[in-house]
């Protein structure tokens, strides 16, 4: 499981993340308000959580899932951005990035992003002779 291994905490990451978890845009309010406590399709999502040695925007480790949500100003870190999405998928996840903006327009996109992703996905354990 390499891209588990990848969500090891530091103490740094941890007070960065507890810090990014206080100043939430309007738009991961409102996205976490939807994903928060198995709400949506039953699968659990984590706020600024720590994957390869970045802290990600929500995470849904079962299905080895990042979601970004984005304002204006990642569009001047577009390089930084494609840099850290090449290292998250090294690491075995899937990241889906959307605009704070065309979120907040249609919130449906974007879950059935998330919808189209866990279909694709096997979220059960692989059988233990590996053949089935």
């Amino acid at each position: 499981m390499r891209g588990l291994s990848a969500l090891h905490q530091t103490e740094d990451r941890t007070r960065q993340a507890r810090r990014l978890r206080s100043d939430m845009t309007g738009a991961e309010r409102r996205l976490w308000e939807m994903l928060r406590g198995r709400q949506f399709e039953g699968l659990k999502f984590r706020r600024q959580a720590p994957v390869a040695g970045s802290i990600t925007d929500f995470l849904c480790a079962e299905l080895k899932l990042v979601i970004e949500l984005d304002g204006g100003v990642h569009r001047l870190r577009e390089v930084e951005d494609a840099e850290r999405d090449l290292k998250l998928a090294e690491a075995g996840f899937t990241v889906l990035r959307f605009a704070n903006e065309g979120f907040l327009r249609n919130p449906n996109d974007l879950l059935d992003a998330i919808r189209r992703h866990a279909a694709s996905v096997s979220r059960h354990p692989p059988h233990p002779s590996g053949s089935a």
